[in-house]
Parts: C-alpha cells; structure tokens; sequence
C-alpha cells in the first residue's frame, strides 16, 4: 500500500458515505446475534465478509442485519461505530440508516433512531459530530420509500439530514420516485441517492434530472460519458465514492468490462481531475474490511497527489449536508 503523508493522516475528516449496519465488526455481531439466542461465530462472520459480486453482498447484509431485532441493538453499534470514527480523525460524519430494511421486518425506526440518537449523544463532546441519512430500499418500492420519507417527518428531528435510496439501482426507474423525492423536500430533508455503482451513467443522469439529487452515491460509471462529466462539474454535484467497497462488490470491475480489477484502475483521478466533487467515503466499512485512512492510502495508491488529497479531504466538509 503507498504509504499517506502524514499530514493527510492526521487532518480532521468528513465521512459522508457509511452505513450503520454495514460498520459492524464479526465480534459485534456475535454479541447482538447471542443476546437473541442465536450462535454466530466471529469466523462465520468473517467468511460471509466475503463477496463475488453485488447481489452476494446484498445477500450478506440482510444476513447481518438480521441480528438487529430491537433498538438496544442499534445502540451496541452506534458505540462501536463512532469509536472507530474518532480513531481516524473524523469530526463529523452523515450515517446512513436502512430504514426500509427495518420497516420491513416490522421495526419501529421511531424507537430504533431514539436508541441511536441515545447512544450518539456522549460522543458529540468528545469532538465527533453524527448526522443521519434515513434510506429507502429501491428494490422494495415507491410505496414503501414514501413510508421512510413519511417516518422521518414524523420524528421532526435535525439530526436528520437527507433522506436517500440504496440497494439494486437496476430494479426500478428513477423517475417512479419522483413523488417521494419531492415529499422529502418539502419535509426540509436534503436528496442523495446511489447510482452508478453497478448501472450505468444514465442511472446518474436520471436521478438528477428527475429527482433533483444534490449528491450521488458512488456514481463512478459518471466516467464512461463524457457530457455527464462535464454536467457533475458543471453543477458541482459530487460523486460519494468509496474505493474499496467498488472492489469488493465487482462493481468496478462491470463499469471497466474486466474481471479482477485493480485499485490503480479506479476512475476517481479521471473523475476528480475534470472537476468533479468527489467526498472519499467507506460504504460499508467492516463489510469491505476498509477505513477511511485506508480509502486515502488507496486514493494516493491511484497517484493523486499530496495537494489533490487536501482538497478532497475539505471536499468532505464542503459538501456536508450540516
């Protein structure tokens, strides 16, 4: 790994591309799957922490996150995740949390999110400022993301920050959403949503185009049209990405048409280069056995310079929805 400057180390960060669920280690895991009776090995963990593509990384998410049954158990893991935020100099992070996956299991996010927010607190005078995206699961449909939107109102809190969709951006056109994304609007929450990870370029222009996003996560397929390059510059939306997690899913490797693609082969230079805002981010940490430290040495791996990293790490409070 090409070693990080030191000051790039050691500068205070913005982490605006984490999922709560994905930032739970095999031990956490094996302790909320104990306290509900269920035995789950820290190894077990381990080797489903391993994918051959997107779809068997959705497999394991909704695996792990089977475990999280009640709001104690978001509250285990909001204690873990934002130790580890602190470790590596974030000051300020915008989680994200899968709402339609609890809805659809029956969970209250009310009594979830209270329970996070909870567990949050203490950490805030310890220099560590936690905001949270509630996401929608594009798979699971238009119906079904307008709840989230409608349960995010309901909770009228600021520590609410934007409300977004995940999951397979394949499954369901963009402009179905349209309505949501204008309830979330008007509900004061701002509009991000993944696209571009394992679609193409035109996943990324019709969630502009049709949903006014103002962040797009991942978005690295941007580098196959030029036209839409130029429209992220232009417009200075920017592109969530996350290195490790394009590796780990395959995605980088269907956006090149290769099998086995290396970080060297990322397109986040070509993208930064034309002027696109780009916010370096983990995804799924644990999951993609990343960090964001880790995420810098990879984005110097790819020859971005010390002046280049800089600018992306102010990027990353720039663009923050706080």
């Amino acid at each position: 790994m090409t070693a990080l400057p030191a000051r790039i180390a050691s500068l205070p960060k913005a982490e605006l591309h984490v999922h709560l669920e994905g930032s739970m280690p095999p031990a956490t895991v094996a302790k909320i799957a104990a306290r509900h009776d269920v035995a789950v090995s820290e190894e077990e963990v381990r080797r489903r922490y391993a994918y051959q593509d997107f779809v068997e990384f959705i497999e394991t998410f909704k695996w792990v996150t089977s475990f999280l049954r009640e709001p104690a158990d978001y509250g285990v893991i909001v204690q873990d995740f934002a130790e580890a935020l602190l470790t590596q100099h974030v000051v300020y992070a915008e989680a994200t949390l899968s709402i339609g996956v609890m809805q659809l299991r029956g969970q209250n996010p009310r009594a979830n999110f209270a329970a996070i927010l909870e567990a949050a607190e203490g950490f805030e005078t310890r220099g560590l400022r936690l905001r949270w995206v509630w996401d929608a699961v594009r798979q699971f449909g238009v119906e079904a993301a307008l709840s989230v939107v409608e349960a995010a109102g309901e909770c009228k809190s600021d520590k609410i920050v934007a409300f977004g969709i995940g999951g397979d951006e394949r499954s369901i056109p963009a402009k179905e959403f349209r309505h949501v994304y204008g309830r979330a609007g008007d509900l004061g929450m701002r509009k991000l949503i993944h696209a571009g990870e394992v679609g193409g370029p035109e996943n990324i222009r019709e969630a502009i185009e049709h949903l006014g996003v103002e962040r797009i996560g991942h978005g690295i397929a941007a580098f196959r049209d030029p036209a839409l390059m130029d429209l992220l510059a232009e417009r200075q939306i920017p592109l969530e990405v996350c290195p490790a997690s394009n590796i780990c899913t395959g995605a980088l490797d269907v956006q090149l048409g290769v099998t086995g693609a290396t970080i060297e082969q990322h397109p986040l230079p070509t993208l930064f280069r034309h002027g696109i805002p780009i916010v370096l981010s983990t995804d799924d940490p644990t999951m993609f056995h990343t960090t964001l430290t880790r995420e810098y040495e990879n984005a110097a791996k790819m020859g971005l310079e010390k002046a280049e990293l800089e600018r992306i790490v102010e990027m990353g409070f720039t663009h923050a929805f706080r």
